[in-house]
């Protein structure tokens, strides 16, 4: 019986699959606190930016919308945890309808 190259890679050393993915989310301001609003994933930065960028754009300025990007490695096998994950951008709606991405350390 054949096994699969995944199961294979369980018992080596070598091989790791590594996976990067960047995760997308707006919030809005409600009464003093932020609520999560639309978010999604992608293999792409810039597709997360984009798809950032056009979720805030359909917010409402007033309700004060931000996001972020973070970039999240994955490692086969293992559940994702805090080492792995960092928020690399963050943006805002400005006054004009513009959307702001600052970069961040975390």
């Amino acid at each position: 019986m054949e096994t699969s190259s995944r199961e294979d890679c369980l018992y080596c050393d070598g091989g790791q699959v590594l996976v990067e993915m960047f995760e997308w989310e707006v919030f809005v301001t409600a009464d003093g606190t932020d609520e999560l609003g639309p978010c999604g994933t992608s293999a792409g930065q810039a597709t997360s930016m984009g798809e950032l960028r056009k979720a805030l754009r359909r917010m409402d300025p007033a309700r004060q919308p931000w996001g972020r990007i973070t970039h999240r490695v994955y490692d086969f096998g293992t559940v994702p945890d805090d080492w792995s994950r960092r928020i690399i951008f963050r943006a805002a709606l400005d006054a004009a309808g513009q959307v702001r991405f600052e970069r961040t350390d975390r």
